[in-house]
């Protein structure tokens, strides 16, 4: 970008808003398309061998098979109970399964493509404001933010959601700049869609947009109260359009609400994915400071060892191009768009990183993503202010050098914490920025011929160091050449760093906030969807009923050994539902090919193949199988969902033959102690034991061993 940064570094003038379109330079839309192309092989690359979350994929394929099962966000093609989220992103999802086939590219498409949009639609709106320039660095600093390459290459929610808060924050400020309701009502429609993608998460950044507009749009106040309220409406509508729908189906003729205490959607959104996450507690653990995955809550949690390489790099450059820029606006009038864009944006920066920072609840890395745009939006617009400042104001000349020595000092420290990783990198990163800061001192004063091509060189010299540090953890992602992160159920980027639960990297092999201190996931060490945890150490079993793993694993020991059904490994495959190999990305492991086998040929007509105790279990069985599996307790077994008095319906119906105790059966760390002793005492005394090894397998298979007992149950069963 040196020609780009020369033809900036000619105009002098005070910060005002760049010309149009029009006038755009001929680097402009290459370079956009550059970095799209860079994020394109990012997002995408070796997408297939990526393991992804076997919970939303089971949610994703359920959804091609019942339309029921895609609007309630059902687990479950039986429609027994939905995942713990509201279903928008698994609707996305499941529309592309439903026209292309389901498969790892069919699920993944949408959200590359969302990905994408994002980059755009935030180079768009910096572009508008700050310039191209500025546009450019806040494009580049998004696609190479490390936690979201992570997150963008897996199908957990998160990148629906920052597609759509982006799009409202956008639509937002050019509703401050020409004063039109439309745009107002689709940033209203956009956060609206934002809570149907991850509940109140969708609404960290209304604040700020909501004091931008009251603050900075030209309209009387009359005009902005009615304008406001109409979008208060539109919010309301797009936000509760789903929950409200869901309220309108008879509890009986309706799936339990995963994540709720009661089975509503309205509990669901109070609860688990409200306060919950904020302050702990609602199947979100609590005291602990976010459940371990992301360090002890506190201000200083971002720069932590399990967060500081997913997010942090260029936090503190942020920080101070947002303060100074905000200085730099002076007493400009106050419909002045540089100085509303900057709120905006520092308001959403300082907001996410608030939110994440203090939860109490689960709080995952990847949550974090949504720190992204805010911290990109304000690298390009405050950087470029302050270049403006270095060069005509000596009272100035010393704040962008600072910023960028933090930023490089910063990229060493974290760097450093991954001992024997790219040893090389960091000390070249220092070196380039001081060559950079030289250049920039010696050739502050030119205006044109070879003292400007210089000082363009050195800004991007000083470019390319800042962004060094986060391109590397980013490319470790699509390479593999990072060992923190866990799959699909709790992504990362780069080397091991931090010990969350599970270890290195923050990873938990239990991978979605198991309350209690859990840390392994399903078959213990394994990852739901067979992914194997990357550099963690995973414990043993804890945090699990009895110790055990859902999918009949002890110890810490992985039912399958991390590998997909019928022993084949779980990273790379890419199979139909219904084979014996790993589903896609690599999902499906730690489901025994075996059971499933037999309790297919034996199913006798039944809606559900298998009831188990957990949504990870039955999520790597519908994967695995193709077939309806229950979830009794949900995911973190809190959940409510099978009663004594429903299981016996079920099975006098004829809808469920099958039930499997242990491996994860018991109270569930949620504290349904009575239900689930309730339901286990009444299969043990009228259910049929089945040896899956002995009955229908020439394999002996570890999975079914004492921990974890399937039985037999028949109409006759229910007295």
């Amino acid at each position: 970008m040196t020609s780009a940064t020369e033809s900036q570094l000619r105009t002098a003038a005070p910060p005002s808003p760049p010309p149009g379109d029009s006038a755009a330079p001929r680097w402009s839309l290459p370079v956009l398309l550059a970095i799209l192309a860079l994020a394109a092989v990012l997002y995408s690359w070796n997408l297939s061998g990526s393991s992804l979350n076997s919970f939303y994929s089971a949610a994703v394929l359920s959804g091609t098979q019942s339309w029921k099962a895609w609007f309630f966000g059902s687990l479950d093609a039986g429609n027994f109970l939905t995942v713990d989220k509201p279903p928008l992103a698994l609707m996305v999802m499941g529309l592309s399964c439903r026209v292309f086939g389901y498969g790892t590219w069919q699920m993944m498409a949408p959200m590359v493509v969302a990905a994408l949009a994002t980059i755009w639609i935030l180079h768009a709106s910096v572009k508008r404001v700050f310039g191209h320039v500025a546009a450019a660095v806040a494009a580049l600093v998004l696609a190479l933010t490390p936690i979201t390459v992570a997150i963008n290459r897996d199908n957990n929610p998160d990148t629906l959601l920052v597609f759509l808060m982006v799009s409202g924050a956008a639509l937002a400020l050019r509703a401050v700049r020409n004063g039109r309701l439309l745009p107002l009502l689709g940033s209203a429609a956009c956060f609206g869609l934002a809570f149907n993608t991850k509940m109140l998460q969708g609404y960290i950044a209304l604040p700020a947009v909501f004091a931008v507009y009251v603050y900075a749009s030209r309209l009387g106040w009359r005009k902005k109260v009615v304008n406001l309220a109409l979008a208060a409406v539109v919010l309301a509508v797009s936000s509760f359009w789903w929950a409200a729908a869901v309220s309108l189906v008879p509890a009986s003729e309706r799936p339990y609400i995963g994540g709720s205490t009661d089975g509503t959607a309205w509990n669901l959104i109070m609860g688990y994915n409200g306060l919950g996450r904020i302050l702990g507690g609602e199947g979100n653990g609590g005291g602990g400071g976010g459940g371990g995955f992301s360090g002890t809550a506190g201000l200083g949690r971002m720069f932590n060892d399990i967060l500081g390489g997913q997010i942090s790099w260029l936090i503190p450059f942020a920080g101070i191009a947002l303060v100074g820029g905000l200085v730099l606006c002076g007493r400009a009038p106050r419909t002045d768009l540089t100085r509303a864009a900057l709120v905006l944006w520092g308001g959403w920066t300082a907001l996410h990183y608030l939110t994440f920072a203090l939860a109490e609840g689960t709080m995952h890395p990847y949550y974090t993503t949504a720190l992204a745009p805010g911290v990109a939006a304000l690298c390009g617009g405050g950087g470029v202010l302050l270049l403006r400042a270095f060069r005509t104001d000596r009272r100035w000349v010393w704040v962008l050098p600072l910023g960028l020595g933090v930023t490089a000092v910063w990229a060493a420290v974290l760097l450093r914490r991954a001992s024997g990783w790219n040893t090389w990198l960091w000390p070249s990163i220092l070196v380039v920025m001081a060559l950079a800061l030289v250049g920039l001192f010696v050739f502050r004063s030119g205006v044109s011929g070879l003292r400007l091509r210089m000082l363009a060189v050195s800004v991007a010299a000083a470019v390319v160091a800042a962004v060094a540090g986060p391109a590397a953890y980013a490319w470790s992602v699509p390479s593999g050449a990072g060992s923190g992160g866990m799959g699909g159920t709790n992504p990362t980027a780069g080397p091991s760093t931090g010990s969350g639960f599970g270890g290195p990297g923050g990873g938990s092999a239990g991978g979605r906030g198991l309350p209690g201190g859990g840390s392994g996931g399903p078959g213990g060490g394994a990852m739901p969807g067979g992914g194997a945890q990357q550099g963690g150490n995973a414990q043993a079993g804890g945090g699990f009923p009895g110790g055990e793993a859902p999918s009949g694993g002890q110890d810490g020991q992985s039912g399958q050994s991390g590998q997909a059904p019928g022993g084949t490994s779980g990273s790379g495959t890419s199979a139909q539902p219904g084979g014996t190999g790993g589903a896609p990305g690599g999902m499906g492991g730690g489901a025994s090919s075996e059971l499933v086998s037999y309790l297919k040929k034996h199913q006798d007509g039944a809606k559900w193949l298998l009831a188990v105790s957990s949504s990870q279990s039955a999520a790597q069985l519908i994967v695995s199988s193709g077939e309806p599996v229950i979830s009794m307790w949900g995911w973190s077994g809190s959940d409510k969902a099978m009663t004594l008095a429903k299981l016996k319906e079920l099975v006098k119906k004829g809808e469920l033959h099958y039930v499997q105790l242990g491996g994860g059966m018991g109270g569930g760390p949620g504290g349904n102690s009575s239900l689930s002793s309730e339901v286990t005492t009444w299969v043990q005394k009228h259910g049929t034991a089945v040896k899956v090894s002995d009955s229908d397998s020439n394999s002996n298979s570890s999975s079914q061993s004492s921990q974890s007992t399937v039985y037999r149950l028949d109409p006759s069963d229910v007295g």
